[in-house]
């Protein structure tokens, strides 16, 4: 039987601690940190160009461009960037699409829900001889964060646009409200504090999350963990447990007292001042570092812990082309999430480092002295463990998830009726697409 092996229930090593809680910063693009130590195409016929399909991640086509720039000047191989989708769904469509005959993309994006169900059909290349063949350093990269993609003693997938969501708030709003300087340790807490944010002014939501078409889904994970529920028991759909449908009650009593608002736009009501607090990933960080006109913090998310998880996006590589462009399209991946590249693109984005040797570049604690907000998200990996299947394995998890809860907060259903329909949906899900394959 196919087994699963996932690391990444917590960072425990105490080197590996260390290095995620100090990096970030900036840097040039060479090859000294892209992981790949004398790669080239394959013998025969050189590939010239690449094609790399980007949702662009955190708005990072500017840095994504500049990245690829670097490489074509370091290889001489040019990279065309293709927005295949403007989110992580629409670009798996168009991926899946083009298996059917279309042109396949040398590299993709693939996120922490669609990259599994790619492999498990075959459709994503194993990687693991393509380090081996060109030297890439595949132990340089964050354990946790590179074991994410690891699927019947194989990697499918290098780490690139990760993730935490954590909790931002507005210090203006929590001091007159007379709350002190930390976001919330308890989600009981919360409840408290947004009573008081709501009472000093009643135009402004408590906290804003994105609806289940923007990922409430990954948001509401961490909820449910903290009550002691899950989605999911290995295979085992687990929404109608007891802790799962009172973290759903806690979320929709939330909405209907007006402390929780649900917004198709969470980042820019948050930005605009018409929310204290905001449930948004690290990758928003600079977007929103750069458009608020306040002084805001960021903070783990309420707990007990853990209540945490990671997620965000890898590069893949095509099953379908030649040995020649899936060589070149390694040494193209690695070079995107290399030392140096990961460091300017976690600048660039609010993303975390990918690599654990980040923390040794030059720019490193220059960047988080200046952006101690960034820190919080490195500091979190620590209490972080890994999503549960019924989200990311179960073909559809994510938005099937998602709908659920837009049912129970902003459609007011009953939660335990809405869970019991998703125990139900999610086992028909996995006994119909996975298990004939496991």
């Amino acid at each position: 039987m196919t087994s699963i092996r996932r690391i990444g229930t917590g960072l425990v090593a105490g080197g590996l601690t260390l290095a995620l809680a100090a990096c970030a910063g900036t840097g040039s693009t060479t090859s000294e940190g892209s992981g790949v130590r004398g790669a080239t195409p394959a013998d025969g016929d050189a590939v010239q160009e690449l094609t790399f399909w980007s949702n662009h991640p955190g708005d990072s086509k500017e840095v994504e461009e500049e990245l690829l720039a670097a490489f074509e000047e370091e290889t001489g191989i040019a990279v065309n960037l293709v927005t295949a989708g403007a989110n992580y769904e629409e670009l798996a469509q168009r991926f899946n699409a083009s298996l059917a005959g279309g042109d396949l993309p040398d590299a993709v994006v693939v996120s922490d829900v669609t990259w599994f169900n790619f492999a498990l059909n075959d459709a994503l290349a194993p990687m693991d001889d393509l380090w081996e063949e060109l030297d890439v350093d595949s132990e340089g990269y964050v354990d946790a964060l590179r074991e994410d993609y690891a699927f019947d003693g194989a990697h499918y997938a290098l780490p690139y646009a990760r993730s935490t969501p954590i909790f931002y708030y507005n210090r203006e709003m929590w001091e007159a409200a007379g709350l002190p300087d930390r976001g919330p340790e308890t989600w009981e807490e919360f409840a408290g504090w947004a009573a008081q944010l709501k009472a000093t002014d009643p135009d402004v939501a408590p906290l804003v999350v994105p609806d289940g078409s923007n990922y409430l889904d990954w948001y509401f994970q961490g909820m449910v963990w903290t009550f002691g529920g899950a989605y999911s028991d290995g295979w085992e759909p687990t929404f109608s447990s007891p802790g799962s449908i009172e973290a759903g009650q806690f979320l929709q009593d939330q909405v209907q007292a007006g402390h929780i608002a649900i917004s198709n736009d969470a980042n820019n009501q948050f930005g605009a001042g018409q929310a204290a607090a905001l449930l948004q990933s690290t990758g928003s960080l600079s977007g929103l570092t750069e458009a608020a006109q306040f002084d805001f913090a960021t903070a783990f998310l309420p707990g007990p812990q853990p209540g945490v998880t990671t997620g965000g996006a890898g590069i893949g590589i095509p099953a379908g082309i030649d040995d020649a462009r899936r060589q070149a399209a390694m040494e193209l991946v690695a070079f995107l999430t290399g030392s140096d590249s990961t460091v300017t693109f976690s600048q660039a984005t609010g993303y975390m480092p990918v690599r654990k040797d980040a923390v040794d570049h030059p720019d490193t604690q220059g960047y988080l002295e200046e952006h101690p907000n960034f820190r919080t998200a490195l500091e979190q990996l620590a209490v972080t463990q890994s999503q549960d299947n019924a989200r990311v394995f179960v073909p559809g998890g994510g938005a099937r998830i998602g709908a659920a809860l837009d049912r129970i907060t902003t459609g007011g259903e009953d939660v335990e009726t809405v869970f019991a329909e998703l125990d139900e949906e999610t086992r028909t899900v996995f006994e119909r697409d996975i298990e004939p394959h496991l």
